[in-house]
């Protein structure tokens, strides 16, 4: 298959970049293009400027390309830029690329709040997306190039949006969520990330600014796009209430949330109904086609001692949530537990994901 769009990354040399880079390095649709890092990277082969971290091998043809400054002149026939920048550098750097005309899809959280942003995570709410069709349209009849910014969430968010969305979809709204989580290392990054006496034979109850962001990014992601077609609405705190709890366990990859919740209705799903929903409920990607999108976007798993992140991390690729324990709960409605891989769905996977849908909406 011919490659149609190219990609660049800012970031490259960092944890979410070089998994941009395995995720692009085989892509059929997108073409690795330019590799962005800091000004002590740029000029060097990537090979002599990453300490590269991942299991996989680093391609080859990454490793030979030479990195470049974090500037839009350097990523100008970019069809599309994806950033695993840190948030104390993205922003500055993202709204100059966005500025010079080009598509950045960001994985740092600075923008995730503005209303004009859309905070996405593909499974769950890629209709989202739609608020750039009439703007690119109309550039691309006045021959421009239409800039526009888009942020994925918070690696634990995403596991907890994705069934979400599947039942608020079949059943209506949820107004509590009581969510507890069991987080990777490798959500922390590389440098400092965290300390091996810090986490082994431990768990570490905090994760600075974790709890908050999974509280109000969840109300975004299932709230709406307002009247006007290019902002987004939350879901009101007095409409639902989410209270997140993060720790940080000794594993590696994949995100385990224990999930508590309740609908809006007075009239309750069965479990029975509730596990039908999970099992067959089919996202957007996957009805375009997208070549990243999961089989299944919910693997749903009686086993009693499932999910397990060694075990279900990568189902999918580690495009796909894993869900199991689903029961219901003596205080709200119902509770489960979702695995989901941090690195892949939740930070770089959802990032391709994301310019997957788009190419298939004709947005890029």
């Amino acid at each position: 298959m011919v490659k149609t769009k190219k990609a660049g990354v800012l970031g490259a040399t960092g944890s979410v970049g070089q998994r941009f880079i395995l995720l692009l390095s085989e892509h059929p649709e997108f073409e690795l293009s330019v590799l962005g890092a800091s000004s002590r990277s740029a000029g060097k082969k990537y090979v002599d400027a990453c300490d590269w971290k991942q299991t996989d091998v680093l391609p080859e043809a990454a490793g030979q390309t030479v990195v470049k400054e974090c500037t839009p002149e350097n990523f100008a026939e970019c069809d599309v830029v994806f950033s695993g920048l840190d948030a104390d550098y993205a922003g500055d750097i993202e709204k100059a690329f966005v500025d010079a005309g080009l598509v950045v899809i960001s994985n740092a959280k600075n923008y995730r709040r503005e209303p004009t942003v859309p905070l996405v995570v593909p499974t769950a709410n890629s209709e989202h997306l739609d608020c750039f069709s009439e703007r690119v349209v109309a550039a691309r009849k006045a021959g421009k190039k239409q800039g526009y910014q888009i942020c994925n969430s918070n690696c634990s968010t995403a596991g907890l949006v994705i069934p979400l969305k599947a039942l608020v979809d079949a059943f209506g709204p949820i107004d509590k969520v009581i969510v507890t989580t069991m987080q990777a290392v490798s959500g922390a990054g590389f440098s400092p990330g965290v300390p091996s006496m810090d986490v082994l034979d431990n768990l570490i109850p905090y994760i600075s600014g974790e709890e908050d962001k999974m509280e109000w990014e969840t109300k975004k992601i299932l709230g709406h796009v307002s009247a006007d077609g290019a902002t987004f609405e939350n879901i009101p705190d007095s409409e639902l209430k989410v209270s997140a709890t993060c720790n940080r366990v000794a594993v590696i990859d994949g995100h385990t949330e224990c999930v508590a919740f309740s609908f809006k209705s007075d009239k309750k799903p069965s479990v029975d109904e509730v596990k039908k929903v999970l099992n067959d409920y089919v996202s957007e990607p996957q009805k375009l086609g997208c070549p990243s999108a999961p089989k299944k976007a919910i693997h749903l798993l009686e086993q009693p001692d499932r999910p397990q992140p060694r075990l279900d991390r990568n189902r999918d690729n580690g495009y796909a949530a894993s869900v199991g324990r689903v029961r219901e709960d003596a205080v709200l409605d119902f509770k489960f537990t979702v695995l989901s891989h941090n690195t892949v769905i939740g930070a770089a996977g959802s990032g391709i994901l994301i310019a997957e849908t788009l190419l298939k909406k004709n947005l890029i």
